[in-house]
């Protein structure tokens, strides 16, 4: 048996309801908020829509952008509840999603139940909980083709096409923006997909100038991590209870927290 492959994306127009402004790429915002790793934790990502809303409300500024480096699904409980409130842009201000290398498992078992085994040990089943499919041990044979099959029809068309949107870069200013890193000595424009989303050595040890400030998730640091030539968000949210944003403006750098 042979699961048909699912294409992040097909939807029809009724179905697309999230609010990814492409505005938000015409001009630099006076302020820029970037969140690490969410991996499920929906409860953290309502209480840094919180921090994120007090922070507008004592330091109001004329025109504030945010952007998530990827990796809403998998590892926490509510990968589903994680989707469902950025498609609809919980954020007081503009918004843009990127990719994380999670997103891309999450198609890679549905188009191939054969790598069950290996989402499953990267937080997999959790998504397939968040989604109220029910499963054992994934190894890869028929229960997995069953469970990509139910997981399929259990995620709402609206998520697929919210997947479908996700950028894998962004650049504000002088900084550049990705899920994982960049490969030093490439330029900006021509880093691929692979080391955008997946990237750990030889980026973390550089010390190059990349062109810009990469700010970026994907490995997990006790506490951020604030570089000469990159800034990484991701605190392990799903391990430590603790959703970094990185808060950028001309005036300096500082960090939101949400617990």
């Amino acid at each position: 048996m042979t699961l048909k492959p699912v294409v992040f994306g097909r939807t029809s127009a009724a179905d697309r309801t999230y609010p990814m402004d492409s505005s938000a790429l015409l001009a630099d915002p006076s302020r820029l908020y970037v969140i690490g790793d969410i991996h499920g934790c929906s409860h953290l990502l309502d209480r840094m829509v919180e921090e994120i809303t007090h922070d507008l409300a004592v330091r109001p500024v004329a025109d504030t952008l945010v952007v998530t480096v990827g990796d809403y699904v998998d590892r926490g409980p509510d990968s589903r509840g994680v989707v469902e409130r950025l498609l609809r842009n919980p954020f007081p201000t503009r918004f843009i999603a990127l990719k994380g290398n999670h997103e891309v498992l999450l198609d890679g078992f549905l188009h191939k139940p054969q790598t069950a085994a290996y989402w499953q040990r990267l937080g997999g089943i959790q998504t397939l909980q968040s989604y109220g499919v029910s499963v054992g041990n994934l190894t890869g044979g028929e229960e997995s083709v069953e469970a990509a099959r139910a997981l399929a029809q259990a995620i709402p068309a609206r998520h697929f096409d919210f997947l479908a949107s996700l950028r894998n870069s962004l650049t504000v200013g002088k900084h550049f923006i990705c899920h994982a890193g960049v490969r030093p000595g490439v330029p900006l424009d021509q880093q691929t997909e692979a080391d955008l989303l997946w990237i750990r050595e030889p980026f973390l040890t550089s010390r190059a100038d990349f062109g810009k400030i990469v700010v970026h998730g994907h490995t997990p640091a006790e506490q951020p991590e604030l570089r000469q030539n990159r800034i990484n968000v991701d605190t392990g949210a799903f391990i430590t209870g603790r959703l970094t944003c990185v808060v950028l403006e001309a005036d300096g750098v500082r960090f939101l927290t949400a617990r």
